[in-house]
């Protein structure tokens, strides 16, 4: 099929309140109500749609002034084998606690509006404590099912995202059955030296310990995705071409170090080592006895700044003289990142074991800990557990382990550059993405790429373009993500713009007709302000 450029008139058309009568709106702020009103449609019912209706994304991809006669845009590519291919995530509580889907409607119409427009897929996030929620063992996926049945009727593909963690926006828990276990045992989550324990993720140093029931968490992520498996059978390697193994909080492989950061702070602070669950200090009294340093086994950096300082706060990251050069930090920073390597591998190892048949690959997210990267410690990655200085590359043998598990990687923090991050917080998240892709392709690993911000961080959409198209190009990308924002006017023509630019990157305005060259500025314009906006979906 084609998408022709969008004319003028049509780029009048997000402007103007009439447009949006036409489209079924009474006034452009039902839009955003669609999807933050609370509508449920529960499988075995027929319950009616009752507010209003998201079509206007649909109808404007499908409307006549998208026709231009002058200028289409090429005919749409195989992405598999050309191109960029690119997803979009749906919400993260598409499926709620009750196994029905939210905004059913909404999500179907937005669905045909993503395939008209050439996009390649969705993202689903499929959570641990809605499927297996009341008891160990016992599956519910008929939620889930709904929506994958439902992508694959509007024809477009499926990446599930596998979540073990929980959420708090939205509101998501872990298994009801694991929460009971953790207020009896709460040294099966990770705690900071203050004794506060992170109660949305395991501890990694659980995972092979039989705290659950008898079962260890390993045990338990097994048998969840051998279930998940055999239920969606049906769509694998067909509808379903990727599956994301979750690695811990928000489903990347780190510590929760930024857990408790200052809602108020512009500025980000290093973070805390979690280290200090009664598993993860029996560890690493072990390993400091088998070293030959008992009185380093003790705890974590005793100097170390608090969540929300800086660097400088205390000795320990400091530029000059900081003892995260010393001895002991190498030991200790070395064992707490081969700790992190080690969860990453049992948990990708199974995936792979598990999936290695289906036709889908499997991914494990990385996450981008760009704050103070300027700094020589780099201390808010080596508190999320990597072991990157100045002086040391701390991704060599986390790219290592993805290629050892034939996985690909996915990288969030594509839209994030320099110029838009605070003088003060020494942040360099494209030279940081350099470091990670650098040792990636040493290993041989695929690199895919992600947003951090969904509800559009300044200049995103043109950094998320040149790390797609440029010089180290990324063939797959998700888009976070389908909500009242991504719809809105604000975001959704600016959207529209983006996906046309990257099937036509070597189309320049000046190649256009001057109709054309009004629609491309009218849409650039709405792009730039899309992109400062920063209210939530």
């Amino acid at each position: 099929m084609e998408v022709s450029v969008i004319g003028s008139s049509q780029a009048k058309i997000w402007k103007t309140d009439l447009a949006y009568r036409e489209l079924g709106f009474s006034d452009p702020r039902d839009v955003g109500k669609v999807f933050s009103a609370k509508n449920r449609v529960c499988f075995g019912q027929s319950t009616r749609w009752r507010t209003a209706r998201v079509r206007f994304a649909l109808k404007a991809v499908q409307s006549e002034p998208l026709r231009s006669e002058k200028v289409s845009v090429a005919t749409r590519r195989s992405k598999s084998h050309d191109g960029v291919r690119l997803f979009v995530g749906l919400p993260l509580d598409v499926v709620s606690d009750c196994n029905s889907v939210n905004h059913a409607n909404a999500i179907a119409a937005g669905l045909k509006a993503l395939k008209l427009l050439g996009v390649e897929g969705v993202e689903l996030p499929v959570w641990w404590g809605i499927v297996e929620k009341e008891a160990m063992g016992k599956y519910e996926w008929s939620g889930y099912l709904a929506v994958a049945e439902m992508v694959q009727k509007v024809g477009l593909k499926l990446h599930v995202s596998l979540c073990f963690h929980a959420s708090k926006q939205p509101k998501i828990s872990l298994p009801k059955w694991v929460s009971r276990i953790g207020e009896s045992q709460p040294g099966i989550f990770f705690t900071d030296r203050a004794g506060q324990h992170y109660k949305e993720c395991l501890s990694l140093a659980v995972d092979d310990l039989p705290v659950l029931d008898g079962k260890t968490p390993i045990q338990a992520y097994h048998e969840f995705c051998e279930s998940f498996k055999s239920s969606f059978s049906p769509f694998m390697g067909s509808t379903i071409t990727g599956i994301s193994m979750g690695l811990g909080p928000d489903g990347e492989l780190r510590y929760p170090s930024h857990h408790r950061q200052a809602k108020s702070n512009k500025i980000p602070g290093v973070g805390e080592f979690q280290c200090y669950d009664k598993n993860m200090l029996s560890v690493l009294k072990q390993h400091a006895e088998a070293t030959g340093n008992p009185f380093w086994g003790l705890g974590g950096p005793h100097d170390a700044p608090a969540y929300d300082q800086w660097p400088n706060a205390n000795n320990f990251f400091r530029n000059d003289g900081g003892s995260w050069e010393s001895p002991y930090a190498d030991f200790f920073l070395s064992w707490y990142s081969n700790q992190l390597i080690s969860h990453g591998n049992r948990l990708l190892s199974l995936a792979s074991s598990i999936f290695s048949e289906t036709a889908a690959t499997v991914y494990g997210k990385v996450p981008l800990m760009h704050s103070w990267y300027r700094t020589g410690s780099h201390p808010s990655e080596l508190t999320a557990g990597y072991y990157n200085t100045s002086r040391r590359d701390g991704y060599e043998a986390v790219a290592e382990m993805f290629a050892r598990n034939s996985c690909k990687m996915i990288l969030p923090g594509m839209d994030l550059s320099a110029e838009h991050q605070p003088n003060e917080s020494l942040s360099s998240p494209e030279l940081l993405l350099a470091d990670i892709r650098a040792s990636c392709r040493k290993h041989g690993v695929d690199v895919s790429g992600q947003n951090s911000s969904a509800s559009g961080a300044p200049g995103g959409l043109e950094q998320i373009k040149k790390n797609l198209l440029g010089e180290n190009a990324v063939d797959w990308f998700i888009y976070q993500r389908m909500g009242a924002y991504f719809f809105s006017p604000e975001h959704f023509p600016s959207f529209t713009a983006f996906v046309r630019s990257l099937e036509q990157p070597e189309l320049e305005s000046d190649d256009l007709p001057e109709e054309e060259k009004e629609a491309a500025d009218s849409l650039h314009a709405s792009s730039e302000s899309g992109a400062h906006m920063q209210a939530a979906s």
